[in-house]
């Protein structure tokens, strides 16, 4: 797009968008990579109490992406991005509808038997939620980077 067709108004969505999806990733990789594994290497903490903390831990982020993908989807379409961006958006939607209705709702069932001292049997759950985890990283951090890039092509912001 020519810098003349970028409006003065979709200029803060050019900024908003890629600061959206960084924030995201952060928040990703802070939950998700490090919070999360290092409360498991706490010894004064018991597995009840780790997996009812990550429960509660990651029902909020949850419900924070679902903010976080509202704004992304705004910013988005304010900016006119290339239709492919939006195909981006569309997967990181994907993988958080999947994490969402799926597979926390399976994993709070293991934490409830767990809690109550069942034995559960192994399962692939928590590798499916980390799939998606890290889908989602490498989606949201390839979205910004073309969002620089586009910039760049398109001259909207000059630096040097």
């Amino acid at each position: 797009m020519p810098v003349e067709a970028v409006a003065a108004g979709s200029r803060w969505a050019l900024l908003a968008a890629p600061a959206v999806a960084l924030l995201w990733a952060g928040l990703l990789l802070g939950v998700s990579f490090l919070a999360t594994p290092v409360k498991f290497t706490a010894q004064s903490l018991t597995l009840p109490v780790a997996l009812d903390v990550g429960q509660a831990t990651f029902h909020l982020l949850a419900k924070i992406e679902w903010v976080a993908l509202a704004l992304l989807v705004i910013t988005a379409v304010s900016a006119r991005l290339p239709l492919w961006h939006f195909a981006v958006i569309a997967l990181v939607a994907a993988c958080l509808l999947v994490q969402t209705l799926a597979l926390l709702p399976s994993l709070d069932a293991r934490v409830a038997a767990i809690i109550a001292g069942e034995a559960v049997p192994a399962s692939s759950l928590h590798l499916a939620y980390v799939a998606c985890e890290m889908l989602k990283l490498i989606l949201l951090l390839g979205f910004t980077t073309a969002v620089l890039g586009y910039w760049r092509r398109a001259g909207v912001f000059q630096w040097s």
